[in-house]
């Protein structure tokens, strides 16, 4: 998050995070990149498993296509990764993994999980010697053939140096290396289709590196509203964007406001060379696939397409509806003084409905005071800054039901400079990839909701979900800072959080900051889970925060701690469970008593007393998946000591009661989306493991900590009335020293049967078994293993 200039004057802030780090230190720090070769010319990918951000129930954006992530598919490339160091290659790519395709004739193949008759791809080239970026192509094959040659660019990625960054490959920090490009089939390719990304040549470019490929069956294009005003019949804009339609474009809109008419952009390109500035008034497309704005100034860079409102200071715009149409720009730099936005001014009473935002400086930035404007069922795509900022005085407006991938800085921001933000929401939105700060945060507001949203893969200094009285112009005295109520529930976290190099440790997943002045506000955290963080899960710094409450939330794997506290405050916790924590001590604080936690009910593997103090921050071990060392099949041979409890849930070793799997230390072969092995131990049994689907044998291997004479095995199935009776074909294995295993109970079927509680119970002779191992080499109802709870008994 940066400023733009906005007239009638230009803000600025100073600088905002220093990244010094060199290529040569990440390099030396972080060894060599993980890279798993693939034979050819038989080709499957071998992508460590981990949880996507798309697809995930009741949260985040419910998107039009269906991902596929390139390092599971067929390939005769190289998967690279996974990696979280900043500046290497596969750090970008979501779920950190990708494939890089070198040599002509190597290939991504996709098959199709639905019909569709368009494709999206990310992607990365390498840059050119100058920095302006290469141009090259792939091909585009189907069940084999050839269907077409597809245009691939880095003129829009490879950024250098410090903050605000260059296009200079002779400075230091390379990064932003990933861009994406789409394309349509020309007809709908049923389900099963094989669709293919194929290297031709290398003169162009030596390498290739696809991260994934998104699906899509796009509805044909929207027809011209009864009575509409048309912008290439009416007034005779170049829907072939041979010549500048500017002035025409904005001469229609005018006409609409007058006449109180849509106005319609038929399929086309258009060149767009400035802003289309818009007031009570609707601009329609036939649909983002179809009606395309993008264009240049060629001689005044500060010129560049956008529709915006009027700015605040010229009495701002109001009643506008933009719609079903893309904004495509070609911004190659960073210049914060630009306002090359896809959208921007002040906006009250308006509509951004399913617009395609990619290639601008940023997606929507927000200059007020304005009220109640809303961006929905939009994509916001490859900026240069920020996806969205609400800046200064944006009240009651949300962003909701949006998907954002691959910003230069915060993903969706608001920032209250000077002009408080009183009551806005970003909802039920997915954000992957900030290359640079936060996926989603608030720098001040008040009664702010940040909900329902998926959070992936933060790149570089930042997190997942950050709230902070933070830059300039957030203040207490100008009403500005953080206030009311802010309310995160039922957010997901995968991935969040990274290193900061300025600081030289890392950012928490969720994290709060009091820079400015002490963080002093009712602040809710529930319902939510933070898996896999790349450092701690939560982190306060920089000044006081006060008021945090964490209810019902869930943290599944951590790079380094479960909390790292460096600012006084308090905070307040109640069935926040941890599990998969790098450290043996969950917690760091050398503040001491100076930040106060309560416990309420419920808590387990987060707490302890006394909490860790080195003065060194450890290296974080990034678990993919919640499988400790990058997502090994088989639980490490020493296994972390289990961090202390709250309560205490050890039970004594001679208890026949007593589930001795509950919580314990689960590996897994693979899992699926976010359903991991730590649900089958978590004592919960709505939540559950379920494997990869069709690859049978699957396991889950539970570390007792110590040899136990288990002589029962309990296994459950979630006990709703939804859950199909079913039969899983399985075997009980144990051993004592995670190396060599025997079977303790022969393969056979056993049937779970939702009418008497989803159940099934395997005895067992006794044998000494500290490593307790389940493998499902069938299931009638699905296929995959599948567990809610994997329980050991001595009796």
């Amino acid at each position: 998050m940066t400023p733009k200039s906005a007239p009638p004057s230009p803000r600025s802030r100073s600088l905002r995070r220093g990244l010094s780090a060199s290529v040569s230190l990440l390099l030396a720090a972080a060894g060599t990149v993980v890279a798993v070769a693939v034979s050819a010319p038989s080709a499957s990918a071998a992508g460590v498993p981990a949880p996507s951000p798309v697809g995930i129930s009741g949260r985040g954006a419910s998107v039009p296509f269906k991902e596929q992530e390139a390092e599971y598919a067929a390939t005769n490339g190289t998967v690279i990764g996974p990696d979280r160091l900043y500046g290497h290659l596969p750090s970008e790519a979501s779920g950190r993994q990708a494939v890089t395709l070198d040599a002509t004739g190597e290939y991504v193949e996709f098959t199709l999980t639905a019909p569709a008759n368009a494709m999206s791809f990310r992607y990365s080239l390498p840059d050119n010697a100058a920095g302006t970026g290469r141009d090259a192509a792939l091909d585009l094959k189907v069940n084999g053939s050839q269907l077409k040659s597809v245009p691939v660019t880095s003129k829009y990625g490879w950024y250098y140096g410090g903050y605000p960054f260059n296009n200079n490959p002779g400075d230091t920090n390379p990064h932003h290396f990933y861009d994406e490009t789409r394309t349509m089939f020309g007809s709908t390719l049923p389900a099963g289709t094989k669709v293919r990304l194929q290297v031709s040549s290398t003169a162009a470019s030596p390498s290739f590196t696809i991260d994934l490929a998104d699906f899509e069956q796009v509805a044909a294009p929207i027809a011209k509203p009864s009575g509409a005003l048309d912008v290439v019949t009416d007034f005779g804009a170049d829907p072939t964007g041979a010549t500048d339609s500017t002035a025409k474009i904005q001469a229609a809109v005018d006409a609409g406001k007058a006449q109180g008419k849509t106005v319609y952009i038929p399929q086309g390109t258009y060149n767009v060379r400035d802003h289309i500035v818009v007031d009570q008034v609707t601009l329609a497309g036939a649909g983002p696939w179809y009606s395309v704005l993008t264009g240049r100034d060629p001689s005044d860079r500060t010129k560049a397409v956008g529709v915006y409102g009027k700015y605040a200071a010229q009495g701002g715009s109001k009643n506008v509806t933009l719609k079903d149409f893309a904004i495509i720009g070609d911004i190659r730099e960073r210049e914060d003084n630009d306002q090359v936005n896809a959208i921007g001014g002040a906006l009250s009473n308006s509509t951004v409905d399913d617009v395609w935002m990619q290639h601008t400086k940023c997606g929507a930035w927000m200059d007020g005071p304005m009220d109640n404007f809303t961006i929905k069922n939009s994509r916001i795509l490859d900026q240069t800054a920020d996806g969205v900022n609400f800046h200064m005085g944006v009240t009651n407006s949300t962003v909701t039901n949006t998907f954002v991938r691959n910003t230069g800085d915060d993903g969706l921001a608001m920032w209250a400079e000077n002009v408080p933000n009183v009551n806005d929401k970003f909802t039920f939105n997915t954000v992957v990839a900030p290359v640079l700060a936060n996926n989603i945060v608030t720098y001040g507001g008040k009664d702010i909701t940040l909900s329902d949203n998926v959070m992936a893969d933060t790149v570089t200094n930042g997190g997942g979900l950050h709230v902070a009285n933070r830059y300039p112009g957030v203040n207490s005295g100008s009403g500005t800072a953080v206030s009311g109520t802010i309310t995160a529930a039922r957010n997901t976290l995968i991935r969040a959080g990274n290193n900061d190099y300025n600081w030289q440790f890392g950012v928490g997943a969720i994290w709060f900051s009091g820079l400015n002045e002490a963080l002093n506000a009712t602040v809710n955290i529930s319902d939510s889970e933070i898996l896999d963080s790349s450092y701690a899960a939560i982190m306060n710094i920089e000044g006081a925060t006060k008021g945090l409450h964490f209810n019902n939330v869930r943290i599944d794997g951590t790079g380094t701690y479960a909390l790292q506290i460096q600012a006084t405050g308090d905070a307040s916790f109640t069935n926040v469970t941890a599990t998969h924590v790098a450290q043996s001590n969950p917690i760091y604080n050398c503040i001491g008593s100076g930040f106060v936690i309560t416990r309420g009910a419920g808590n387990s593997g987060w707490y302890a007393d006394p909490a860790a103090c080195t003065g060194n921050w450890p290296t974080p071990v990034w678990t993919n998946g919640g499988v400790p060392g990058g997502g090994t099949t088989t639980p490490p041979t020493d296994p972390p000591t289990t961090p202390p409890t709250d309560p205490p849930t050890t039970p004594p070793t001679d208890d026949p009661t007593v589930n001795l799997a509950k919580n314990r230390p689960v590996a897994e072969t693979s899992h699926t989306d976010v359903y991991p092995a730590s649900n089958a131990v978590d004592g919960n049994a709505n939540t559950y493991w379920e494997s990869a689907n069709n690859s049978f044998p699957q396991s889950v291997t539970v570390d007792l900590g110590a040899p136990k004479a288990v002589k029962r095995v309990v296994l459950k199935l979630p006990p709703a009335a939804a859950w199909a009776t079913r039969t899983q074909t399985l075997s009980v294995q144990g051993s004592t020293d995670n190396s060599t295993y025997t079977t303790l109970k022969a393969s056979a079927g056993y049937t779970f049967n939702p009418s008497s509680g989803n159940t099934a119970t395997v005895t067992l002779t006794g044998t000494a078994t500290r490593y307790l191992r389940v493998v499902v080499t069938g299931n009638t109802g699905w296929p995959a293993g599948q567990l809610s709870e994997l329980e050991a008994y001595t009796g």
